[in-house]
This record gives C-alpha cells, sequence and structure tokens, in this order.
C-alpha cells in the first residue's frame, strides 16, 4: 500500500519545506491554519510501524484548541509509503474529532487508507481493546501493583467464602454438579501431573543432596544429609513444589477454561437458567485440588527423597541402607501431616485463584491470556504468603 508525490517534512512531524520524496524517510504531519470552520490535516513522509511516528497527542491538542472548527479534511499526496500505522494514526484524529463534533472529509485520502476506515468502523469497538503503551514511572507501577494485591486479598476471601457456602450446599446435598465434571477434574490435576511433578520433585531433591553434602562433607557428617533432604522435603519442599506446578499448569488450565466461558456468554447462560456457576463449575475443581493436592505431595516427597539418596550414594558414598534407617529417623508423622495440611491449603488457593480470575475475565480474546497469567501470579503469590503464615502457625503451636 503506498502512495507518491512531494512531500514536507521535519523529524518532529512539524511544518517544512517540499524535498524530494526519494530523501523523505520520517512521517509528519501539521494541522493548516483555520479557514471559514475548515482546516486540512496535511501528511506526509514514511508510515510504517518500523519507522518513527509522530505523536497523536501532539495534533489532537490543537484540534481541542480550535473551537471554530467544523469540518476537518486531509491532504495525503505526500505521503510515500503507509501501513496500519497511518489507519491506526487517523482513527485517533477522527475519534478526537466526532467528540468535539467536527465533521471529518476523507476525500484527500489514498482509496485504501479510506477502505480500511470504513472497515475499522463497520464493526463498533469493543471497550478497551486498543490498548495503549504503558509509559508510567516505576513508583507508579509499583503503587499500582501493591492495590492490585491488596485488592486481590479481598477479592479471594470473598471468593472463598462463596466457595464455603457452595462447599455446604454439596454437603446438605444441595449442590448442583455433574459427577463426571469432578472426576474429569480429579484426572486432569491428579494422574496427568505425575510426569512433571516427578521431574522437577526428584531434581530438587537431588539440588539438595548435592549442596548438603558439599557443605557436611567439611565436618565428617555426610550421613545427615538424609536428614536434611528428608525434613526439607517433607515439611514444606514437596507441598511447595506440587503447588506450584499445579499452578503454573491445572490454575492456568481452570483461567483459560473459564475465561472462555466467559467470553462466549456461557456463565450468564447457567445464571439465566438459575444454575449457580459457582457451584456447577468451582466446585468440582476445588474439590479435585483439594483432594489431589496433598496425594501428589506424598508422591513428590518420595520423589525428592530418591533423587537426595541418589546424591548421597553416588557422590556422598553412603549406602542405600544407611541413607534411608536415616530418614526414617529424621522424619516423623508430625512433619508429614506439615507438609499435607500445608499442600491442602495450597490446593485451595491454586483452585480459587484460577476459578476467580476465570471468572472474572473480559469479553475478548486477549482477555483470556490475561486472566491466565493473573491466575498463575495470584496463585503463587498467595502460596509464598500461606507457607509463611504455615510456618509460624506450626512453630508456635509446636507442632
Amino acid at each position: 500500500m503506498r502512495g507518491g508525490g512531494l512531500t514536507a517534512i521535519n523529524s518532529g512531524g512539524g511544518l517544512g519545506q517540499p524535498v524530494n520524496p526519494i530523501e523523505v524517510e520520517a512521517a509528519g504531519a501539521d494541522l493548516g491554519t483555520l479557514q471559514a470552520g475548515r482546516a486540512v490535516l496535511r501528511l506526509f513522509g514514511t508510515w510504517s510501524l518500523q519507522r518513527p511516528l509522530p505523536d497523536p497527542e501532539t495534533i489532537l491538542a490543537i484540534l481541542a484548541e480550535k473551537p471554530g472548527l467544523k469540518v476537518l479534511g486531509f491532504q495525503a499526496d505526500a505521503v510515500v509509503d503507509w501501513d496500519s500505522a497511518l489507519v491506526s494514526y487517523l482513527m485517533d484524529v477522527i475519534d478526537a474529532c466526532r467528540a468535539q463534533g467536527v465533521d471529518v472529509d476523507e476525500d484527500g485520502l489514498p482509496p485504501g487508507v479510506r477502505g480500511l476506515l470504513q472497515l475499522a468502523y463497520a464493526v463498533p469497538e469493543r471497550k478497551g481493546a486498543r490498548r495503549k503503551a504503558d509509559r508510567s514511572s516505576f513508583l507508579e507501577r509499583l503503587g499500582n501493583d501493591v492495590t492490585d494485591l491488596v485488592r486481590s486479598s479481598g477479592e479471594i476471601i470473598e471468593f472463598f467464602g462463596d466457595a464455603t457456602i457452595a462447599f455446604r450446599q454439596m454437603l446438605r446435598g444441595k449442590a448442583r454438579f455433574r459427577a463426571a465434571d469432578l472426576w474429569l477434574s480429579i484426572q486432569e490435576a491428579g494422574a496427568d501431573a505425575l510426569p512433571i511433578i516427578s521431574l522437577v520433585s526428584s531434581l530438587v531433591g537431588l539440588i539438595l543432596g548435592y549442596i548438603s553434602i558439599q557443605q557436611l562433607e567439611q565436618f565428617g557428617a555426610k550421613i545427615f544429609v538424609a536428614d536434611l533432604v528428608g525434613l526439607a522435603t517433607v515439611i514444606q519442599m514437596g507441598a511447595l513444589i506440587t503447588a506450584i506446578v499445579l499452578a503454573g499448569r491445572t490454575g492456568a488450565a481452570f483461567a483459560a477454561q473459564l475465561g472462555n466461558m466467559q467470553v462466549n456468554e456461557e456463565i450468564d447462560a447457567l445464571r439465566t437458567l438459575g444454575v449457580s456457576p459457582m457451584e456447577f463449575l468451582v466446585l468440582p475443581r476445588l474439590i479435585a485440588l483439594m483432594l489431589m493436592t496433598p496425594l501428589l505431595t506424598l508422591y513428590a516427597n518420595l520423589m525428592g527423597v530418591l533423587g537426595g539418596a541418589f546424591v548421597g550414594t553416588v557422590v556422598g558414598g553412603l549406602t542405600l541402607t544407611e541413607y534411608f534407617v536415616q530418614t526414617q529417623q529424621a522424619i516423623g508423622l508430625n512433619h508429614v501431616a506439615q507438609g499435607l495440611i500445608s499442600a491442602t491449603v495450597y490446593g485451595a488457593i491454586v483452585a480459587v485463584s484460577g476459578c476467580l480470575r476465570g471468572m472474572q475475565c473480559g469479553r475478548s480474546a486477549s482477555s483470556v491470556g490475561l486472566a491466565t497469567t493473573s491466575a498463575v501470579v495470584t496463585a503463587i503469590v498467595f502460596i509464598v504468603i500461606a507457607a509463611a503464615v504455615l510456618t509460624i502457625i506450626f512453630d508456635a503451636v509446636g507442632f
């Protein structure tokens, strides 16, 4: 899509003098003088997303200062080359003119540009579909992130409350959801997650064992690598690894599933039919993760201990009997219980975060991606917070 003719240019997009079109590179625009309520916006140069472009805010500010402006025309015979950057720029200008009640005369634009503008305005634009680059300062972004975290805390607590009410309805036999959905969620969150849990847990156990051996062999206490790996894995690391893997795998899937349903207005249809989305959609997923996360944690504990045993025997020179006897002596039922309690809490956090962000998803395709990302970030942040709180509680009660 190309245009041709003489052009006037300066690098800032202001007024300039006619020059050879071959020498023109940068795009520019300037507004002519107002005559009888009409002004002409002259466009020139190469309008490409790969080149510097003028800021539309400059022209919009000038337009706002012309109260007598009734018609805005265009002159584009000096445009050398163009792509969608020109169309986007013109849409900003046209929207501003329409907001001020100014008529727009598109006759001076190339036919291809006029055709694309007609297509762009043929269907009303969805609110929020056109995103601008974030030029806010670091402190402003940090403040917004903190505010979002506080707001998310309230949203998650409220969502937990709604989920608790739905769970009570289930105990009373009044919750409406399909058993097939529950079993499908159990399969997706449980059996399908075994391969990645096996890989990550064994590697983390191996890393913990290798680091422990490096330090303990300085004191001739390599046997205690079994204590360190076993306790770290059973008390905290097994549950944390499982929860983080499920947050990136299952929680994101929940957000994407419910987000797509929100985009397709399926959740609205459930409400219209008198079916609670909390019971029909959220409750099976919440129950599945609260059941599967502790079981996967036990499996992660086993794989982590085996990873540490591999290092202890191959690098540390211990026998398997020595390693497992020492592990058995170090780990008690209270340690296993701490890990399982933590895993249950983490599973609930992952399920609630994924379902919450999915239910909050907007009506566009991009909103599904944002909801998925937000679900993973929210889950991981609150998992870490919950891990710190539970550790303090377990220590306070002497568990």
